[in-house]
């Protein structure tokens, strides 16, 4: 790890990301804060509506950012998201009427959508060794679950004295800090233009990343429990305060940084499939646990139900960027990062509304019984869809010429050379491979 932070390039943009990660922290508790002062009892289908702007924009925006990432200094990008992010935050505490918050939430959404597959796209290109790229994204994932943890603890004491639309000026000072660090930091240009096209055509050529798809619905299915109901929860079925609603989504938090702090452990254990599909497996307890605080509210019932759903589907995200960087080329990377961002807010998409109006209608014991079936079908899907270790070995040919180096162990015949390894999307298989 000492290693990893000695790289000055990486040390600035963790830093950016962190104090990014900060302030959307303190916003995150403040709009929930916000919405329920315009809506009250109805404020998780007003936030979940919020956060359904959220989603149409990172769905829409992300397959853009896909394609022009290779054309347009990735630092400009960046930049330029982290000032719009400031810019709009600071009139949110403004907002005097609920389309008002959709319209705000909609520009900053546009932002972080461009900010965060950008982002991630670099750290390959910056940190290129296997071990020191699982790190990296340790630290990233952790630092973003240490926000959760810590953004909701100080908007809590935050809140002990000052009104809530104070903690959006601390989310603009975050923006702005992390937009003098990005500018600070040399970002390496993309090495080569991906002839795939838009990443989300590179998802249906690799087996692994179609299981991927099945366990972005997974994350979004059961992370949006913690995201679109605390607020009620804590206020309503609980009878806590503003402050505890914090300390709620604190718990949450935790276990997401506990599974960003074993991930580099296990991945020296074990494959990133059985990795994953156990994070898959968490999450399945974790929507148990919902059903029973619906069944039986309590805080000690709410406590570990919150712990669950953030361990669960944190596994499974600190190693997506694992998966997607084994499986596809430099060239690849902008777009199917970029890809997976879009593709997995799709999921957001659908389980934001979907939790929000369930909440109005069923209650909560109801709701979470719903997203329960949804999160056992996902795990499926993803089991049968991603082959067991070794099966990934796909056997394939080149029709064109390719290098020496690619086929020296291949068989050549009539129709080309065929051989077989780990199925990747690169230079080499940009649409995928062609089956013998």
């Amino acid at each position: 790890m000492r290693s990893l932070f000695a790289d000055v390039r990486f040390r600035r943009l963790f830093a950016a990301q962190v104090v990014a990660l900060t302030g959307t922290g303190l916003a995150t508790v403040a709009l929930g804060l916000l919405a329920y002062d315009l809506a009250g009892e109805r404020a998780a289908l007003v936030l979940g509506s919020a956060l359904t702007v959220k989603m149409v924009a990172y769905v829409l925006v992300g397959p853009v950012v896909g394609a022009v990432a290779d054309r347009v200094p990735r630092r400009r990008l960046m930049l330029a998201a982290n000032l719009v992010r400031a810019a709009v935050v600071l009139a949110l505490p403004g907002v005097t009427a609920l389309w008002q918050v959709f319209v705000l939430i909609g520009v900053l959404q546009v932002a972080s959508a461009t900010f965060t597959p950008v982002f991630q796209s670099v750290l390959p290109d910056i940190v290129t060794g296997e071990q020191d790229y699982t790190r990296a994204l340790s630290a990233a994932q952790l630092a973003n679950s240490l926000e959760t943890v810590l953004s909701p603890l100080l908007a809590a004491a935050a809140l002990l004295v000052l009104s809530y639309s104070s903690l959006f000026v601390g989310t603009a000072a975050g923006f702005a800090v992390s937009a003098v660090l990005v500018a600070a930091t040399v970002v390496p240009p993309v090495a080569q233009r991906a002839p795939g096209g838009f990443g989300s055509r590179l998802f249906r050529a690799v087996p692994q990343l179609r299981g991927l798809l099945a366990l972005n619905a997974v994350v979004a299915t059961v992370g949006v429990i913690s995201l679109v109901t605390t607020v009620n929860v804590v206020r309503d079925l609980l009878g806590g305060t503003d402050a505890e609603v914090g300390l709620l989504l604190a718990v949450s938090g935790a276990g997401t940084a506990a599974a960003a702090a074993c991930s580099p452990w296990l991945a020296r254990r074990a494959s990133v499939r059985t990795v994953m599909l156990a994070g898959a497996g968490v999450s399945l307890g974790a929507a148990a646990a919902t059903v029973l605080l619906g069944l039986y509210p309590s805080w000690t019932a709410a406590v570990l139900a919150w712990a669950l759903v953030g361990l669960g589907p944190g596994w499974i995200m600190v190693n997506t960027g694992r998966l997607l960087r084994t499986s596809s080329g430099p060239g690849q990377r902008p777009a199917l990062f970029s890809a997976q961002f879009s593709l997995s807010h799709a999921c957001w998409l659908v389980t934001y509304p979907l939790t929000g109006w369930l909440t109005v209608t069923l209650g909560f014991a109801g709701t979470w019984i719903v997203l329960a079936v949804l999160t056992v079908a996902g795990t499926g899907v993803a089991v049968a869809l991603w082959p067991r270790t070794g099966a990934d070995l796909v056997r394939h040919r080149h029709d064109d010429d390719v290098d020496h180096d690619h086929v020296a162990r291949a068989r050549w015949t009539r129709r080309g050379w065929t051989h077989s390894h780990r199925l990747v999307v690169d230079e080499r298989h940009p649409h995928g491979p062609v089956p013998v």
